[in-house]
């Protein structure tokens, strides 16, 4: 029956992806898409992850976690393991899915789509699950400390440092987009605001006030999240209020800055695994109310399968469609920020291994659901729409006729009417230039969520997106924040011992502070950037985060290989890292080496600031252009930075691997020895006590 239900899903998967790569001849339907991405999600998780674990991890339920085995109550906690799945999804479903598939819709549906549903399956839920259990058979260390611990101190110190500034990298361009989704909305900024309290309120109710209570627990923080949207809304009504709440992109990025640092020091159960835990209910929940909407409307994509920018003259990133499509959808994919998750928190929230299937390619799998979702949303718009919401006001124009004209002229038409008409109905005053892809997904969202549930709420809807991608996006700045201070405060570890050490509160405080000035830094270029800052950030963002992946892979495969009577199985992680290896390597080509200033890096600064000097800058530009050329010149270093550290790190793993091969001396594993789990057998051996006492 399971080979019938196999060749089944595989049959109907096929011919699925088939009509959506193949089929031209009129707008295709949605439905197609879920039904493919449904058949290769189900075949994956079944057959190709259940293969894994049992061949390659040999995953023992009777083995004693990093949990149970290090439980200090702030971070070994073994916990529930529907709480660590939330907490794990949470963690890594950040604004990658919603975000990355809506800018790679630049290039047309298809591309995106395939990518998502292929690069989940065979990359990124391998990644993120190998990750996992390779950490939790390590104490839970970080993807650095493995690296220094497997490859050896030269290749791992290169990996612990390139991971480390990657992640600032990430963690900054996570708070733009939110920034950019709350930015003059009181509505979604209020919203938003009053998710912390109530998640602080869950997390004393499960720790103190009711313990063990989760479900009770759940649903206090489920309706009390429910009731901030329409409380929002009132908010937004009331003239005083609203004004309390509506403040510009650098006070927003103030807040995402204390926010991260203060969910980066407090004990992990009184915000950061709550926050994430409720965060699921509202994420799985939106995402499958959208599925069953879609599955209801079965709607017709209005964006072509491919636009005519797959040239790489797009207007919302320049670079042709190889390899700026992979680099651009990322968390819907292969995400290298789910290696620091999967070797940062998680592993040290799982009770039992036998849940690291469920947790680690599960999560990644719903992950990819959602970047799905994503793609669907942001092509139901009218193109035209979709380019005037998306594209920034220096490239089309600072006025509504300006844009329409503009959007226009590239075959996408628009008019400033429809463009007023939908934010009105929306419940904005303007829909022009929202960048970052958050507002269009959330446009989307509500025009199919009103067309299944009514029209009449259409600005509810639209401001419940809103909230629904800022805590998508603050989970993973938070959870991001806190990796970032383990990685750093290992670091420091090597100056103090007490630096080191993750649960001092000396160390605590300073990791985390240099962590979030560092993040802080390009948030605050990017929320300045009269451009949005995501035509500047996302393409680094994209690079680095894939290289990051790759690194995780390179360390993956070395211990596989390091293995006894593993290596057969390299292929696993070594298939995905030579593709990304591939991709990444060209996609920093382009940007470090291009002369074209819309998309190299130092093509771009120099252009800028020749056009400064010449006096050619409008004034707003004028006076934040040398920030800009500074950070544009930054950029390039880093992408240099990063690509030298990625194949330092392969180019060592090949070397320790070579060594094993031949039979020659490897660094020693440092995997944890084998101890018996007695969570699970206490009551049992109680019971048999009691059993026997009786006779």
């Amino acid at each position: 029956m399971n080979k019938l239900f196999g060749i089944l899903l595989a049959v109907i998967g096929g011919f699925a992806l088939g009509g959506i790569a193949l089929y031209r001849a009129e707008p295709i339907n949605s439905l197609w898409i879920i039904v493919a991405l449904v058949c290769v999600y189900l075949l994956g998780y079944r057959f190709y992850a259940a293969w894994i674990v049992s061949k390659v991890y040999l995953v023992d339920p009777t083995r004693a976690t990093p949990a149970e085995r290090l439980n200090n109550g702030r971070d070994f906690v073994p916990t529930q393991r529907w709480v660590a799945f939330g907490h794990h999804f949470a963690a890594i479903a950040g604004p990658g899915p919603l975000v990355g598939p809506t800018l790679a819709a630049q290039f047309g549906y298809l591309p995106g789509t395939l990518w998502i549903i292929i690069g989940s399956v065979l990359g990124g839920c391998v990644q993120d699950m190998t990750m996992l259990m390779l950490s939790m058979r390590r104490d839970g260390r970080s993807l650095g400390q493995m690296a220094r611990d497997e490859l050896g101190p030269v290749g791992g110190f290169a990996a612990l440092i390139g991971t480390l500034m990657i992640m600032i990298i990430l963690i900054a361009v996570l708070g733009l987009v939110v920034v950019n989704a709350m930015k003059h909305s009181p509505w979604a900024t209020s919203t938003v605001f009053a998710t912390i309290p109530v998640a602080i309120l869950v997390g004393f109710y499960m720790r103190s006030l009711r313990p063990g209570r989760v479900l009770e627990a759940t649903a206090i923080g489920v309706a009390l999240i429910g009731l901030s949207v329409f409380g929002g809304g009132w908010i937004d009504q009331q003239p005083t209020l609203r004004a309390m709440f509506d403040y510009p992109g650098v006070s927003l990025a103030g807040f995402v800055i204390v926010y991260g640092w203060l969910a980066a020091i407090l004990p992990v159960w009184l915000l950061l695994a709550p926050r994430d835990y409720l965060s699921t209910f509202l994420k799985l929940g939106t995402v499958f109310l959208l599925a069953i909407a879609i599955l209801l409307m079965h709607p017709q994509i209005k964006m072509p399968a491919m636009t005519q920018f797959v040239d790489g003259t797009g207007p919302l990133f320049t670079g042709k469609v190889f390899p700026f499509v992979f680099i651009t959808i990322a968390c819907g994919a292969v995400s290298g920020f789910h290696a620091l998750i999967s070797s940062g928190t998680t592993p040290k929230l799982i009770s039992n291994e036998r849940d690291v299937r469920l947790i680690g390619y599960g999560s990644m799998a719903l992950e990819s659901l959602v970047a799905i979702m994503a793609m669907i949303a942001a092509t139901l718009l009218d193109p035209g729409v979709y380019f005037a919401i998306n594209v920034g006001g220096g490239i089309v124009g600072a006025t509504p006729d300006a844009a329409v004209h503009t959007i226009t002229g590239w075959g996408f038409p628009v008019t400033a009417d429809q463009m007023a008409k939908l934010a009105h109905d929306m419940g904005e005053t303007t829909l022009f230039a929202r960048t970052g892809g958050a507002p269009s997904l959330a446009v989307g969202m509500a025009s199919i969520f009103g067309s299944t549930f009514g029209r009449g709420l259409l600005s509810v809807w639209y401001h419940f997106a809103i909230m629904f991608e800022a805590v998508f996006i603050l989970t993973t700045i938070d959870a991001g924040t806190r990796v970032g201070r383990f990685m750093l405060q290992d670091l420091l570890g090597h100056i103090s011992a007490p630096l080191g050490r993750t649960s001092w509160y000396p160390s605590v405080i300073i990791s985390s502070s240099l962590i979030v000035a560092g993040w802080g830094y390009f948030l605050y270029i990017g929320v300045i950037d009269p451009n949005g800052g995501i035509n500047i950030l996302w393409p680094l963002f994209g690079i680095s985060n894939q290289m990051l992946a790759a690194i995780a892979l390179s360390v993956s495969t070395a211990i596989i290989i390091k293995t006894a009577n593993k290596k057969a199985y390299a292929w696993v992680t070594g298939a995905p890292l030579a593709w990304l290896a591939t991709v990444t390597t060209v996609a920093a080509w382009q940007k470090v080496m291009s002369v074209d200033p819309k998309l190299g890096f130092f093509a771009g600064a120099d252009d800028m600031a020749a056009k400064l000097a010449a006096g050619a800058l409008s004034a707003d530009k004028a006076a934040v252009a040398p920030q800009l050329i500074f950070n544009q010149r930054l950029d390039g270093w880093l992408t240099i930075f990063f690509t030298a550290v990625l194949w330092f790190v392969i180019l060592d793993m090949s070397r320790i691997c070579l060594r094993r091969l031949r039979g020659l001396p490897v660094p020693k594993s440092c995997e944890a020895p084998y101890q018996p789990t007695k969570l699970e057998g206490v009551e049992v051996a109680a019971g048999l006590h009691g059993a026997l006492g009786s006779h």
